[in-house]
């Protein structure tokens, strides 16, 4: 049955089918609930649902399993790619609840949480979940896509943290996934994306964190190779406990920066002892480094929280010669406005047998490229130059991706091993034969 058959009946079947808010095509509210986090992004759903709680999240999908529809979830929709012609889009974001057991140091979700919220609940007791650089973004998509931390280093991906996660199988029945209960589908939502299974709530350690020392150094553009140059000489014998991520900005109207962002695990005598390389260079226009809440993370970086248009490309890199430097230093960044290096490895490039499908990542650089895409012609020119910065620096990229890094055109077989991608193909055809669930990159795409 496709969407469209008998819609009088088909629609009065998915508003009784469920208790939270339903929205239709013509609905007002409908162009708005649909669209995701990325503004550039167009979603052309069939319907909108903000589920109540589990219970109504089974409900969906056992009417869209009765009806031969799909299921796509997004609590905001940062990782949204427009593949959901006629899909119901399920919101989560009712799905609360941020539970912190602080003597076990672990903690329990909902699915429609956010990571400033977590962090706000485990700050005070000296622990921290594995969070990136957005509080905006939730805990259940990053996390499902592996999720790169700033502490990833120290302690891995976010997935592999996980203990448990509360689900709704694609037949519409709820289960508890563990290690033991269900391996092979535990390790496919360990870092394998959503399409196994609606996840509703997760349950994950924590870590400590009872000093944590961070910030941004921003100097003007002429002093880009000299901040290139320590970035690579701190990243070349950083502990784990330290990340150092490497910035080039050209904003509209602006003049040329660089910046470096940093967070450490530890007391804020060691960071800057660490850090003394950058103290050498001179012209500095802001210095925001310090001792960092956890609460505080996402001031780091201070990424806008609000929806917008844009445009982003990731690499990993196998390396950072001269010619990477060239290429990363010399080309120019319009319309491109960020450049971004994040060191990686660590325990992020480690063999672990508990390990979910996103690693290890051999590569010790990611490549992170961002603008603006307000228009289809500005989208158009800064894939260009995006596409420019990946062919000059050949062999350097891996052709290899994060899950959780994944963006326009790319597809899920370039984040997985070719073994791993075949395992999780396996799961995806014996759990949800009929493909009720898609996730937004679906690994038998």
């Amino acid at each position: 049955m496709t969407w469209g058959t008998e819609d009088n009946m088909t629609n009065t079947e998915l508003r009784t089918a469920v208790r939270g808010q339903v929205l239709l095509p013509g609905d007002d509210g409908f162009e708005q609930a649909a669209k995701p986090w990325n503004l550039s992004v167009h979603q052309p759903v069939a319907a909108v649902v903000e589920a109540e709680d589990t219970a109504d999240v089974a409900s969906l999908v056992r009417y869209a399993a009765r009806t031969g529809l799909t299921v796509t979830a997004q609590p905001g929709g940062h990782g949204a790619t427009g593949g959901t012609d006629g899909v119901i889009l399920l919101r989560t974001g009712r799905l609360g609840g941020v539970q912190v057991r602080p003597g076990e140091r672990v903690a329990r979700v909902g699915a429609g949480v956010k990571w400033g919220e977590v962090l706000a609940g485990t700050g005070p007791h000296g622990l921290t979940g594995l969070a990136g650089s957005s509080p905006v973004v939730s805990v259940t998509g990053y996390t499902l896509g592996g999720g790169l931390s700033w502490f990833g280093r120290r302690y891995g991906f976010a997935a592999d943290s996980v203990r448990s996660f509360d689900v709704v199988l694609a037949d519409g029945e709820p289960a508890t996934v563990t290690a033991s209960s269900d391996p092979d589908l535990f390790w496919a939502l360990r870092g394998g994306g959503g399409d196994f299974a609606l996840v509703t709530a997760i349950e994950f350690d924590l870590h400590p964190a009872p000093a944590l020392y961070g910030g941004r150094v921003i100097w003007p553009g002429h002093r880009t190779r000299e901040v290139f140059e320590a970035f690579r000489e701190i990243t070349a014998e950083a502990p784990d406990e330290l990340s150092v991520w490497f910035n080039r900005f050209q904003f509209p109207q602006g003049p040329p920066m660089v910046a470096v962002d940093v967070a450490f695990l530890g007391e804020e005598g060691d960071g800057r002892t660490l850090l003394a390389r950058l103290d050498k260079i001179d012209d500095v226009i802001a210095d925001q480094r310090g001792p960092v809440p956890v609460a505080s993370l996402g001031d780091i970086t201070d990424e806008p929280t609000d929806p917008a248009p844009g445009r982003t490309r990731a690499e990993l890199l196998t390396g950072l010669d001269d010619t990477a430097a060239e290429v990363l230093l010399d080309t120019p960044l319009e319309p491109v406005l960020a450049v971004q290096l994040r060191h990686l490895g660590g325990a992020l490039a480690a063999t672990r047998p508990d390990a979910g499908p996103s690693g290890p990542l051999s590569e010790p650089y990611l490549l992170y490229t961002l603008g603006l895409a307000l228009n289809p012609e500005l989208s158009a020119a800064v894939g260009e130059r995006q596409e420019r910065f990946v062919g000059e620096l050949g062999s350097l990229v891996s052709g290899r991706k994060p899950y959780t890094m994944l963006g326009r055109g790319d597809r899920a077989a370039a984040a997985f091993t070719e073994g791993d991608l075949a395992r999780l193909r396996d799961i995806k055809r014996a759990r949800d034969p009929r493909g009720v669930l898609r996730a937004n990159f679906p690994v038998l795409a």
